[in-house]
């Protein structure tokens, strides 16, 4: 009887979040080239993890993130300070008026 070596253990990488979905809704909803940036970066992210990048994904992934976040507050700031500058006016006319 012949012995067959057992085979290695499979490599797999740890799962890294490519934070596209996010990307994408910043892109459409807030900021536009902000959300681009965010999108350029979330689409490398399988591909260097797949690559064995585990590194280059983990920064990509971190760079993805980053954007979409600073996406959506670019978008806060300047609603949140239209209602309160429109709270304000339209305060001032109730008085007023």
């Amino acid at each position: 009887m012949s012995s067959v070596p057992p085979l290695p253990p499979q490599a797999t990488a740890p799962y890294i979040p490519n934070h596209l979905v996010w990307a994408i809704l910043t892109t459409l909803f807030c900021c536009l080239p902000m959300g681009i940036v965010s999108i350029v970066y979330a689409a490398q992210v399988d591909g260097k993890r797949a690559a064995g990048d585990i590194a280059g994904a983990l920064e990509t992934s971190r760079k993805a993130k980053f954007w979409a976040v600073l996406s959506a507050c670019v978008a806060i700031v300047p609603l949140t300070l239209y209602l309160i500058f429109a709270f304000v006016v339209g305060g001032l006319s109730v008085l007023a008026g």
